[in-house]
């Protein structure tokens, strides 16, 4: 399959992210137990979108210089909208995890490791994911109806199930896990195994802080189901796809403590996620008829996250945490 992508373009995505990754790492938070405040995640935030949008600009400007304005715009446009699909559809992978924590009373100090590990797993999971879908693809072209479909029935289902808690006691991998392995009642810092004495002998324990780890990961697979066929509706350059995966990920750690403390004022985003889910499913089913051009997809998913959010913070504003606060004080 056609690509960009040549030796040292490679050679430089793979050098930027190696120094994001241990900036993301070693610098912020400093020690192990680092409560992330929102001025520092706000911060960090923002550093990562500026590095990612910084990459497109030096993207179009060796494009421009190498290949014509054309290709350039294209390309760069590409990476920007599948930056954005990710970055929005990396969302509710956030609210996921944060109701894991929540569910298993992990403090925000100890929160740190289990979504270095996440975010980790999420790069190497989508970076296989992505080169087996682009190498399918240009075999059976046929498979982007297959993504198509499957994209649209995920949003409607995401739409209709939008308000619906999942019963995490219930959820089999966490039966299975309790059922084959020893788990502690007790969180034991950051650790994921403790041994303890039983019967003269030493016997292995996992730590409640392994489940969530586990399911982090789990999550990880399953949202990644969803949004790397999103990005292949945008372009199946495999350069442009891993790119604005990657870099949508790499943030994602700073960005869930920037809505740690804020989810519940996003109420309507899920809502605003199933429609573009619902859009680029519609878009990969009608590729062959009419392929909708890269800067409409961009501005579409833009004005459906922009205006999910926008609802929610009107919807909070107009009594629903006023609501929840009158409650909290009459529960004190």
């Amino acid at each position: 399959m056609e690509s960009i992508g040549n030796w040292w373009l490679w050679a430089g995505f793979f050098a930027t992210v190696l120094v994001m990754l241990a900036i993301d790492l070693f610098v912020i938070g400093g020690g192990k137990q680092h409560r992330v405040s929102f001025k520092e995640a706000a911060s960090w935030s923002v550093v990562w979108v500026a590095v990612s949008m910084a990459f497109a600009g030096v993207l179009w400007w060796y494009l421009d210089g190498a290949m014509g304005r054309e290709i350039a715009n294209q390309k760069a446009l590409e990476f920007v909208t599948g930056y954005l699909i990710e970055k929005s559809l990396a969302v509710d992978n956030v609210f996921v995890w944060l109701m894991l924590f929540s569910f298993f009373a992990i403090p925000l100090e100890l929160q740190k490791r289990v979504l270095v590990f996440g975010v980790l797993g999420a790069i190497v999971l989508r970076t296989i994911m992505i080169f087996a879908g682009v190498w399918l693809i240009a075999q059976f072209h046929w498979l982007l109806y297959v993504f198509g479909a499957f994209l649209l029935l995920t949003g409607i289902k995401m739409w209709w199930f939008a308000e619906q808690e999942p019963d995490l006691a219930q959820n089999p991998l966490i039966k299975w896990i309790r059922r084959h392995m020893k788990v502690t009642e007790e969180l034991h810092g950051e650790r994921f195994f403790v041994s303890r004495q039983e019967g003269g002998k030493w016997v292995r324990y996992v730590t409640p802080l392994f489940l969530v780890l586990v399911l982090v990961e789990f999550s990880d697979v399953i949202f990644a189901v969803d949004s790397i066929p999103a990005i292949f509706a945008i372009t199946t350059d495999p350069f442009i796809v891993l790119t604005s995966n990657v870099f949508a990920i790499l943030g994602l750690r700073a960005m869930y403590f920037l809505l740690a403390g804020m989810a519940d004022r996003f109420s309507l985003l899920k809502y605003g996620l199933a429609l573009v889910l619902v859009f680029i499913g519609a878009k990969m089913l009608l590729i062959d008829l009419y392929k909708i051009p890269v800067g409409i997809s961009l501005g579409v998913v833009a004005v459906i996250i922009g205006t999910s959010i926008v609802l929610s913070l009107r919807r909070t504003a107009g009594g629903h945490s006023g609501t929840k606060a009158i409650e909290d004080s009459g529960a004190k």
